[in-house]
């Protein structure tokens, strides 16, 4: 669709049975944070768009305000059970989704009025590239801006961008990515089975198709808050040795997949590490096995690995708990 004519289609108002952009907005419950998510959307520049809201089995508060969004046209609710799992709920969105281009934004992000119109003009300027991305601020629980220190630090980078994301050396913010849905559906949507890490998981597989356009504008601001999902840290390091894991054996060049197997190494010492700082035994013995394929080739690690091993054997069942540094 040339660049004129989603101008065009905007600036008039007018609505095909398609729209150009579908948003997809999974949440449970957050409804302090879902209404000014929501309210950044209506309020893009550019208004050709479909909002698809999947609840998770919200509570009633929620449920309520999300009704009341009901009678707007470009705004469609979709009422799940409870999964739990985001992955799955952002794949029962997607197979609603009509959009040419697919939009991800989370219920408790914020975009900049004109992020739609941006991204959507790069991509029309850049036909190679099928998705985009752009910076991000961090803001905290209130919206204020975060100190410098923990503001991202990877700058946005276009083109070949798979060794980059496997290596940290770049990184999509899931809000800040708008992606044609065909590339969605060629590269299966998210990956239910990642409970962690699932939306790197989708842009590695999504560089994998396709060279991306970045856009340097800070477009978009994601909460940080004692709510997210990711809090539980060894669930959360198992499903990213699962992710280096699976990239290890799928990576297409050589060099791409020792990286991956580097980064698998890694996580699973840390993981380890942890569990040995919560006293499981067991699980440490459990990450150490699984892990003896791809890690135990150097011998370096082995020290590492002991020391997780012998920390819970030696502190015993009694000692104080790890502080999360590890």
């Amino acid at each position: 669709m040339p660049t004129d004519e989603l101008h065009t289609r905007r600036e008039l108002g007018q609505r095909e049975a398609s729209p150009a952009v579908s948003i997809i907005l999974p949440t449970c419950n957050r409804k302090r944070w879902l209404e000014l998510a929501v309210a950044s959307v209506r309020a893009q520049s550019f208004t050709d768009w479909e909002l698809i809201v999947a609840d998770d089995g919200s509570d009633d508060e929620t449920k309520t305000y999300l009704r009341s969004l009901q009678p707007e046209p470009n705004i469609r609710i979709q009422w799940l059970a409870h999964s739990g799992n985001p992955s799955w709920v952002r794949n029962a969105a997607l197979q609603e989704a009509r959009g040419r281009y697919v939009a991800f934004i989370d219920s408790d992000d914020v975009w900049s009025p004109r992020k739609l119109e941006a991204q959507l003009a790069a991509l029309q300027s850049n036909p190679r590239c099928r998705w985009s991305y752009t910076a991000c601020d961090r803001i905290d629980a209130d919206g204020r801006l975060l100190a410098g220190a923990l503001q991202p630090t990877t700058r946005p980078r276009s083109g070949s961008i798979f060794e980059a994301l496997l290596a940290h050396e770049a990184w999509a913010a899931m809000p800040t990515v708008v992606a044609e849905r065909a590339l969605l559906a060629e590269v299966g949507g998210f990956d239910e089975g990642q409970l962690y890490g699932e939306f790197h998981d989708l842009c590695l597989r999504l560089a994998l198709r396709s060279d991306v356009i970045a856009l340097p504008d800070v477009l978009c601001s994601v909460r940080a808050h004692d709510e997210h999902y990711s809090a539980d840290r060894v669930a959360a390091l198992a499903a990213w040795m699962r992710l280096y894991e699976k990239f290890a054996v799928q990576a297409p060049t050589v060099r791409a997949r020792a990286s991956s197997a580097r980064m698998r190494r890694r996580t699973a010492l840390d993981l380890a590490a942890r569990q040995g700082a919560e006293q499981d035994v067991r699980a440490v013995w459990r990450t150490l096995r699984r892990s003896k394929v791809l890690s135990w080739r150097f011998p370096q690690l082995w020290y590492r690995g002991a020391l997780a091993l012998l920390r819970p054997l030696v502190s015993g069942p009694h000692a104080p708990r790890s502080n999360g540094r590890e």
